[in-house]
C-alpha cells in the first residue's frame, strides 16, 4: 500500500507553506517544500561562482549537486554535502536569485525530476514509513503531481498577501515588489494562479491559518475515506 499525496499551489503570502507544514504535522505525513530545492540550487551555484545566464552551466550544477531533504513537519533539514544549509537557503541573497533557477527551463526539469523521485519514496518509505507527503509549489498539482490524491490551489487577496508578508516586519513597499514581483516572474514558466481541471481552490483572504489547516485535513479525510 502506498501513502497519500496532498499537492498544494499558490502565490506567495497565501500562508501556503505554513499550512501544508501543521497540515502535515496533524496527519503525521512528510512536508516537502518544493521551493527549498530551488534555493538549494541557487546557493550551490552561488558558491560555486556559476554564471546564471548560462542555462547549461545552472542545469548540470542541479544534476550534480549533492544534496539531501529531511522531510520531518516539525523541523525539515536541507542538507548539501551533509552540511546543515536551513538558514542559509533562506538569506536574502538567495531570495534575490532564486527567480534565476525557477525560470531557467533545463534545471527546472532536472529539480522536477529529482521531487518526483522524492514524492514517490514518501509515499513508500520515507519520514512517514509510507504514510504519504504534504508537498507545497507552485506547480506541483499540475506538472509534479498531477496524480496526487488530494490537489489544492490556495489563494488569497493580493493585498492581504502583502500585508502578510509586512507583518514578518519587513518595508510595505519592498514586500509588494519582491512578492508580487516574484509571482510576475515565475509566473512566465508556470501556472499557478489559476485552479486546473480537478483541482480545488482555498481562499484564505478570511481564514486563519488553523482554518486553511483544518479544510486542509478535511479533504485529506474525504480523500482517505
Amino acid at each position: 500500500m502506498t501513502g497519500i499525496v496532498i499537492a498544494i499551489d499558490g502565490p506567495a503570502g497565501t500562508g501556503k507553506s505554513t499550512v501544508a507544514r501543521e497540515a502535515a504535522g496533524r496527519l503525521k505525513l512528510a512536508y516537502f517544500d518544493t521551493g527549498a530545492t530551488y534555493r538549494l540550487a541557487t546557493l550551490v551555484c552561488l558558491r560555486e561562482g556559476v554564471d546564471f545566464a548560462e542555462h547549461g552551466d545552472v542545469a548540470a550544477m542541479v544534476e550534480t549537486m549533492n544534496a539531501r531533504l529531511i522531510l520531518d513537519p516539525r523541523g525539515p533539514l536541507f542538507l548539501l554535502d551533509d552540511e546543515d544549509v536551513s538558514r542559509l537557503i533562506r538569506s536574502d541573497t538567495v531570495a534575490m536569485t532564486v527567480s534565476n533557477v525557477a525560470t531557467n527551463l533545463a534545471a527546472r526539469a532536472a529539480l522536477g525530476d529529482w521531487q518526483r523521485r522524492i514524492i514517490d519514496q514518501e509515499r513508500t518509505d520515507g519520514f512517514s514509513h509510507g504514510r504519504g507527503v504534504v508537498v507545497e509549489g507552485r506547480d506541483i498539482t499540475t506538472v509534479i503531481a498531477p496524480d496526487a490524491e488530494v490537489r489544492i490551489l490556495m489563494t488569497a487577496d493580493e493585498e492581504i498577501r502583502v500585508a502578510r508578508r509586512a507583518a514578518e516586519g519587513a518595508d510595505a513597499g519592498t514586500v509588494r515588489d519582491a512578492v508580487l514581483g516574484r509571482d510576475r516572474v515565475d509566473s512566465t514558466v508556470v501556472n499557478f494562479l489559476t485552479a486546473a481541471d480537478g483541482v480545488a481552490t482555498l481562499d484564505t483572504s478570511d481564514l486563519s491559518i488553523a482554518e486553511a489547516v483544518d479544510a486542509v485535513v478535511e479533504l485529506a479525510k474525504e480523500a482517505m475515506a
